[in-house]
C-alpha cells in the first residue's frame, strides 16, 4: 500500500515524466504541453457500463470547436423560424383589420374587440386573429358589441394579445377603413400596455415587486409595410357616402351590404359578425383597386391630441400659431385674404394634404374643427350635405371646391393693415354729470377708498 501511494504522489508531482520520457530530445527546462484528461462519462447508477464503439471513439477524438464556431452555429440555429414567417407573408401580404371600441378618441377610448384575417391578391384566406378585450374603463352597452358582461370579465387586457398582434401585422400591408380611428386606438393601445410592463419593470429592479413575478415582455409597436385606407380611398376615387362606416361605403361602391341594424344581426354572435364586417372590408379593398388607392406608411402619420393618427403635414397646420389676424368670413366673388381661418372637409377629390400645404405656404390659418370663426370651408359638395359641410351651411360659411381653392390661391391678397376700431359709445355729457354727482356725494377718491371707510355723513 505505501509503495502504491508513493507511486501515485511521483506520479502527481512529476506530470511531464511520461512525456520526457517518451521524447528524449526534449529540453528539461522547458516544460511540455499541459494535457488535460478527458472527462468520464456518468452513468446511473446501478446501470450497467455502456461499452465504446468505433463512432464514439471517433467523436471523441475530434477536435471541439472554438468559441467564435459556437457562437455561429448558435447564430445560425436562432433565426429558424424567420424563413418561416417570411414564407408565411409572401404567401399572404396583407392583412385587414376592424375594431369594436368603447368610444371616437383613442385618448380616452379602449378597444373591446380585434378581427384580422391575412390574405392575398386573390382574395384567398390564409391566417385567422380574433380576440375579445377587457378594457380597463366601462365596455359599454351590449348593442354596441354583442357582449355580455361575462364574456369582458373572463377576457384578455391587450398587453396579453399584443405578440400575436405583431406577429400577424409586422412585414404586412394593412388594410383599415378609417385609418386615423383604427390605427389610432392600435399604436394607442400598444403604446399603454408597452409604458405599463415598463414601469412595473423599474418597479421590479428597485425591489418592489422582487420576488412577485418575472420581467414582463408584453411586445412591441406593431409594424406594418404600408397602411391603406378604404375610407380615403373612396374619396379620391369620388364615391360619397352620407355614412361613412364600413357597410354604408362598401353599398355605395355597389357591393352587398346593409348599413341598417337589424334585430337578427343583433342576436348572431359577435366573433360571426366581426369576421363578416373584415371579410367585407376585403371585399372593399379589392373593389377599390380599379382606382387611386390612398395609403400611407406607418413614419407618415402620427397622433393629434385627441390620439386620431394624422399626417404630419395635417397635426403641424392644426398645431401652428395663428399667422395673421382673421380678417373674417370669405365674400363670394372676391379674392382670399391672408390670415383667413381655412376648413377642409374630407369630401374632395384632391389630397388632403396638398391643400393644407397649400394654404399654410400663403398665410392663411388651418383649423381642424368649423367654428362660427371660420372663413371659408373646402368641399366639392353642394348638395344634400353631411358633416362640416352641413354645419358650414347652417352657419352661413361659404363653401369652395378643391380646384376653385388651389386657383383662389394664386391671387390671395394681403391683409389690411388698421383693424377696425370698436365704436365709441356716445354719452360723455352723462359721464360728466356722474362724475359729478360722484363729487357732490363725497365721491370715490383715491384718499377715502385707501382709507377703508366711507365719509361721515354731515347732519347739520
Amino acid at each position: 500500500m505505501a509503495s502504491q501511494h508513493a507511486a501515485r504522489t511521483h506520479a502527481q508531482a512529476s506530470p511531464h515524466s511520461a512525456a520526457d520520457s517518451a521524447n528524449p530530445d526534449a529540453d528539461p527546462a522547458q516544460p511540455g504541453p499541459r494535457r488535460s484528461r478527458p472527462r468520464r462519462a456518468v452513468r446511473p447508477s446501478g446501470g450497467p457500463a455502456k461499452p465504446k464503439t468505433p463512432a464514439d471513439t471517433a467523436a471523441s477524438d475530434a477536435p471541439s470547436p472554438t468559441a467564435s464556431e459556437a457562437s455561429a452555429s448558435s447564430a445560425d440555429s436562432a433565426p429558424q423560424k424567420q424563413p418561416e414567417k417570411a414564407e408565411t407573408v409572401t404567401k399572404h401580404p396583407y392583412v385587414a383589420l376592424t375594431l369594436q371600441t368603447t368610444g371616437i378618441h383613442p385618448s380616452t377610448g379602449r378597444i373591446v374587440t380585434i378581427d384580422a384575417v391575412a390574405f392575398d391578391n386573390a382574395g384567398d384566406i390564409g391566417q385567422r386573429f380574433h380576440a375579445v378585450l377587457k378594457p380597463d374603463i366601462d365596455a359599454g352597452p351590449h348593442h354596441l358589441h354583442g357582449l355580455t358582461v361575462a364574456d369582458i370579465e373572463q377576457a384578455p387586457a391587450f398587453s396579453r394579445i399584443l405578440k400575436s398582434l405583431d406577429k400577424l401585422i409586422d412585414g404586412r400591408t394593412l388594410v383599415v377603413h378609417d385609418i386615423p380611428y383604427t390605427w389610432g386606438f392600435i399604436v394607442a393601445e400598444a403604446r399603454r400596455a408597452m409604458m405599463t410592463a415598463a414601469r412595473q419593470n423599474r418597479a421590479r429592479n428597485r425591489g418592489r415587486n422582487k420576488g412577485k413575478r418575472r420581467r414582463q415582455k408584453v411586445g412591441h409597436m406593431p409594424a406594418p409595410v404600408r397602411i391603406i385606407d378604404t375610407l380615403a380611398t373612396s374619396y379620391a376615387q369620388g364615391v360619397r357616402s352620407n355614412d361613412v362606416r364600413l357597410r354604408g361605403v362598401a353599398k355605395q361602391n355597389g357591393l352587398a351590404a346593409d348599413p341598417k341594424a337589424t334585430v337578427e344581426r343583433a342576436r348572431r354572435p359577435e366573433q360571426e359578425t366581426s369576421r363578416e364586417e373584415t371579410e367585407l372590408l376585403i371585399q372593399l379593398y379589392q373593389h377599390q383597386q380599379r382606382g387611386p388607392v390612398r395609403s400611407y406608411a406607418p413614419d407618415d402619420v402620427r397622433a393629434d391630441r385627441f390620439g386620431l393618427q394624422r399626417s404630419h403635414v395635417r397635426v403641424d397646420a392644426a398645431e401652428a400659431p395663428v399667422q395673421h389676424h382673421n380678417p373674417g368670413k370669405y365674400e363670394p366673388g372676391k379674392e382670399l385674404r391672408r390670415g383667413m381661418e381655412i376648413v377642409v372637409a374630407p369630401e374632395i377629390l384632391e389630397d388632403p394634404d396638398t391643400i393644407i400645404s397649400a394654404l399654410m405656404r400663403e398665410e392663411l390659418n388651418y383649423s381642424e374643427k368649423l367654428t362660427r370663426e371660420a372663413s371659408l370651408v373646402v368641399c366639392n359638395v353642394t348638395t344634400d350635405l353631411v358633416g362640416k359641410a352641413m354645419h358650414a351651411q347652417r352657419k352661413g360659411i361659404p363653401l369652395m371646391s378643391d380646384a376653385a381653392f388651389l386657383d383662389a390661391l394664386t391671387r390671395i391678397e394681403d391683409p389690411t393693415t388698421a383693424r377696425r376700431q370698436p365704436p365709441q359709445k356716445s354719452g360723455g355729457n352723462n359721464q360728466s354729470k356722474s362724475q359729478k354727482r360722484r363729487r357732490r356725494r363725497g365721491g370715490r377718491g383715491r384718499g377715502r377708498r385707501n382709507s377703508g371707510g366711507s365719509a361721515p355723513k354731515n347732519n347739520a
